[in-house]
């Protein structure tokens, strides 16, 4: 049994625990042991994506109890580089909070553990009851996390937070009693073998549950019109935690690509490819929605928000299409977003502590301390969300634009990432004016308090760094790429692994 599958979710979960009984009060003691955990689940993590990469795939059941019936735990290529990606935008993270944003609440500490419990254990189950579990974990840890350090608009924009994903959770709940009711199962590699033997007449009540289920999913990957809820809760949530968010909404989009690859693939009989007729046109609004959002936003935080979007638009899109050569370079286009929108929250952060009331918002103001190495680091971050060369922003709509040729929408797909690019690069720029080229033909502010703010650029730094290496070595991790998304669309291997072979044979 692997049992080394079962720490990402066990060790943010033990110091989780040990954080509220044992180091509520001791702020010191709190940051050793939650830096420690995240090292270990950086390292963890690295040695499950290096295990992942022979191809093969783990699983690890809980109590022993084999599948469908018991819990199951599965590691294959890409649950192992989702692994990866978490925890180390978590590392980055939690360098930036412990620099001072951790004291502004009680539980900054225990909260981050347990939604990186949730995010982890939503990567690895191999069922769709305990992804609701895994769900609720994560969505619990991010309302406390949401509302860290007080103030009205955050409360508000928690309030909305939590009300649309409860709503999201019943609809969940919902899916998955539609879709049990006629297969008879909720782990995941059982549901592809049952899926096609479904009669006729039980087809209108499984696709009802499998588009209830996208329509779970799409709210937590911010797919038009279920997006609403993303521009006001990351906008307003503590730069740390929105950078975290980050990878919430990717969370959405891999449980898109684990089910309607999985369960409803090619094999899938009349059911086939559900998703790609309500996914395409979804997601090509989102990302000229979100790229959009970029040009008319009024602070450095929303303009990251909206960025989130179109990116999650681009990635969808690139999945809708359903195909080995889209899907690789859609992951390639998931990681580069993912640390490139945590840099900008908390570019974003770095800001708003430097011009007292103004905050981030994209007005003009004196200079403020320092304005140049902050200037440095957002001009790195926006040409990497906007996707302009050098860096892998650029490759990954290479990648993307070449992956969707084959697809009979490559027109669209072409003209919309094209002139949404440019929108991107044009709502950069003039957020960019404002913030640090205008500025210096007025007075400098006081310096801030935060000057000496070491710890938050190397988080910065550090995730920016992480950009370059994905670009120096984008060979490699493409061909690694490649190979995931030839295991995913070849889930012979991801079934007998689960369920054994005559369990796959029923």
């Amino acid at each position: 049994m692997n049992h080394a599958l079962i720490l990402p979710i066990l060790v943010p979960a033990v110091v989780g625990a040990l954080l509220v009984i044992a180091a509520r009060f001791d702020r010191v003691l709190a940051r050793v042991f939650s830096l420690a955990s995240m090292v270990a689940m950086v390292a963890i993590a690295v040695g499950l994506f290096v295990a992942a990469g022979d191809g093969s795939v783990r699983t690890y059941a809980l109590g022993a109890w084999p599948a469908p019936f018991g819990i199951v735990l599965v590691l294959d290529r890409l649950s192992a580089l989702m692994l990866l990606l978490a925890a180390v935008l978590g590392l980055g993270v939690l360098l930036y909070a412990i620099n001072g944003w951790d004291l502004r609440g009680k539980h900054f500490h225990p909260l981050f553990q347990f939604q990186l419990m949730g995010i982890n254990g939503a990567f690895l189950t191999g069922d769709f009851f305990n992804l609701f579990v895994f769900f609720e974990i994560l969505l619990i840890a991010s309302y406390g996390l949401m509302v860290h350090g007080g103030g009205g608009l955050r409360m508000k924009a928690g309030v909305q937070y939590v009300v649309t994903n409860l709503v999201g959770s019943s609809v969940f709940l919902i899916a998955v009693g539609l879709i049990y009711s006629v297969t008879g199962t909720l782990n995941m590699a059982d549901l592809a073998v049952k899926v096609p033997q479904v009669p006729a007449a039980d087809q209108a009540l499984l696709q009802t549950g499998a588009v209830l289920l996208l329509l779970v999913f799409a709210v937590k990957a911010a797919l038009v019109p279920l997006h609403f809820w993303l521009p006001g809760t990351y906008a307003n949530a503590p730069g740390p935690v929105a950078a975290l968010f980050a990878i919430m909404t990717k969370v959405g989009a891999y449980s898109i690509i684990r089910l309607y690859v999985l369960a409803f693939g090619a094999d899938a009989g009349e059911a086939a490819w559900l998703a790609a007729p309500w996914l395409l046109p979804a997601a090509l609004v989102t990302l000229v929605l979100g790229m959009s959002g970029v040009l008319a936003a009024r602070s450095l935080a929303q303009m990251a928000s909206f960025a989130v979007i179109g990116s999650m638009g681009m990635l969808l899109a690139t999945v809708a299409v359903f195909t080995e050569q889209a899907t690789s370079a859609a992951l390639f286009y998931l990681i580069h977003s993912t640390l490139a929108a945590g840099a900008l929250f908390l570019i974003a952060d770095l800001v708003a502590e430097r011009r007292g009331l103004l905050r981030d918002r994209l007005v003009l103001a004196p200079r403020f301390a320092q304005g140049g190495l902050i200037a440095a680091l957002f001009f790195v971050a926006a040409i990497a969300m906007s996707g302009m060369p050098p860096l892998s922003g650029f490759i990954g709509k290479l990648l993307v634009l070449d992956g969707v040729r084959a697809s009979a929408h490559a027109n669209w797909f072409w003209a919309l990432i094209l002139s949404t690019s440019l929108i991107a690069i044009v709502g950069f720029s003039r957020g960019g004016s404002l913030l640090f080229w205008k500025p210096h033909a007025q007075p400098a502010a006081p310096a801030s308090a935060r000057a000496a703010d070491t710890l938050g650029f190397v988080a910065v730094g550090g995730l920016l760094a992480c950009l370059v290496v994905l670009t120096v070595f984008a060979g490699p991790v493409h061909a690694w790429l490649e190979l995931t998304a030839r295991q995913l669309y070849a889930p012979t291997g991801y079934i007998e692994a689960v369920l054994g072979t005559a369990g796959a044979l029923r």
